[in-house]
């Protein structure tokens, strides 16, 4: 599709991107906008903040439990089809969450039918490119738009969910959601989906019932210490049985595969010592993101009084940060190693987390928020699209759609994992005297060392061996 020349190619290439990364802003969207208006919400469904925050990292959680399986099925149904149905599931379940009147429904809505819904639309973005686009250097540059796209709605959530919450209402958030998925199925008509393979592989439900059942015991043990406290044997017993289910699961998609049938994952995949480290780095970015304006949001809430447009507005910065970074993505990826830009992201980050810590107090100037925000958000927004390339060129063609399901399922991980221990820490550190935001904020800090760590034992990049041409 990219062989044709001149203005048709863009406008071909265009046609394609627009609704994919559409599609990835507004998932990412999703998973943001609600920390500015977890007050407000709370306050009209008569719930509190613990159970909002539940349904922000049971959406997150449901995403990454049902990543990989919807990749598979793009190869069972089609990507141009996955992509509509999740649209269509994903439409429902924000209507749904615009009308709900009590926090189940709300999680129904929110939580299960667009985190299903994004489960089954996100994989497709990310295929699409890989087989629509042949050349490598296109393939990068739209998978930069893409992941700028995911880094534009996560940075662009809070002020954009601040101004509707509080000049329309929150409802009116969700009801805008409606509006874009039905708006980006019209435009995924002119998409071409390339035709699928005539032998299809069949879908391993047993593997897709155990990676999904381990991820959700993890996350869930970790979400039950705002309430047992991390001392609880509740709480460990529940993240054990998530280790050893998903240790179950891994021994079975060995058997599986060593029997000559399909897995719902290659063990494999996890073998590349270059992809290991891309995908933990792309874990870490978002735990550190979406933990941050987690903590931050709460705090400017509950403790500042801010309403939720001066909780966006307050962000501000770190969209900015995140928008300049993103928009000078493919200009450094073509002038640096990846591994170069992922280790001076988290440099960054680290740096403007600490300005956070040093300037930042409850009764500080506004200014005082501006430097460490803006500084987090920039080294967010450097690594995110060096990440995925670090992770996808690790691979050769004809692993792509696996590789793409297993890194937008860790990415989402992250994000649920960042919601869930900071709003543990927040409890935990308050229950015992200690200043919360101050603690959240450090172990998020933490957490962007390891990213540094991590990023720092990235090998120099080797281009993977190709497919035969067919």
């Amino acid at each position: 599709m990219t062989r044709t020349g001149g203005g048709a190619a863009v406008a071909t290439a265009g046609a394609v991107v627009l609704p994919l990364a559409l599609a990835q802003f507004i998932a990412s969207y999703a998973a943001s906008n609600m920390n500015v208006a977890i007050s407000t919400i709370a306050d009209d469904l008569h719930t509190d903040v613990a159970g909002i925050q539940t349904t922000i990292t049971l959406f997150t959680l449901t995403m990454a439990a049902l990543m990989i399986p919807g990749s598979k099925l793009t190869d069972i149904w089609g990507r141009k089809r996955c992509f509509i149905l999740g649209l269509a599931v994903y439409g429902a379940g924000a209507l749904l969450a615009s009308l709900s009147q009590g926090l189940a429904l709300l999680t129904i809505g929110y939580s299960l039918l667009e985190g299903i819904g994004s489960a089954l639309l996100i994989p497709p973005i990310y295929i699409l490119i890989t087989v629509v686009f042949d050349d490598l250097k296109t393939r990068a540059k739209w998978f930069g738009v893409v992941s700028g796209a995911a880094g534009l709605g996560s940075a662009a959530g809070p002020l954009i969910g601040g101004l509707i919450t509080s000049y329309i209402s929150w409802r009116a958030s969700f009801l805008l959601q409606v509006l874009v998925v039905a708006a980006i199925a019209l435009l995924a008509r002119r998409i071409e989906d390339p035709p699928l393979p005539a032998q299809r592989p069949r879908f391993d439900g047993v593997g897709a019932v155990l990676s999904a059942a381990g991820l959700f015991l993890v996350v869930y043990g970790i979400l039950q210490t705002n309430t047992e406290g991390w001392a609880s044997a509740k709480v460990w017993i529940l993240v054990g049985a998530g280790a050893l289910v998903l240790a179950v699961f891994f021994l079975y998609v060995q058997t599986r595969e060593r029997h000559g049938k399909a897995p719902l994952v290659s063990p494999s995949l996890f073998r590349n010592r270059t992809s290991n480290l891309g995908l933990l780095t792309q874990n870490v970015q978002w735990l550190v993101l979406q933990g941050s304006f987690f903590v931050i949001s709460v705090f400017l809430q509950q403790v500042r009084g801010y309403s939720a447009i001066e909780t966006g507005l307050m962000l501000l910065p770190a969209t900015i940060g995140i928008l300049l970074s993103s928009a000078l993505a493919q200009r450094m990826a073509s002038r640096h190693p990846q591994r170069l830009l992922i280790r001076a992201g988290f440099t960054v980050t680290v740096v403007g987390l600490v300005l956070l810590l040093a300037l930042s107090r409850t009764n500080s100037a506004v200014w005082t928020f501006w430097p460490g925000l803006f500084l987090m958000g920039f080294g967010v927004g450097a690594m995110l699209t060096a990440s995925v390339n670090v992770v996808q060129s690790a691979w050769p063609e004809e692993q792509q759609g696996d590789i793409s399901g297993v890194s937008r399922s860790v990415s989402n991980l992250g994000s649920s994992l960042g919601v869930a221990i900071a709003g543990s820490v927040l409890v935990g550190a308050a229950a015992k005297g200690n200043p919360p935001y101050l603690t959240a904020i450090v172990v998020v800090g933490a957490f962007a060392v390891v990213g540094w760590i991590a990023a720092l034992l990235i090998p120099r990049s080797r281009q993977p061996k190709q497919a035969p041409a067919s």
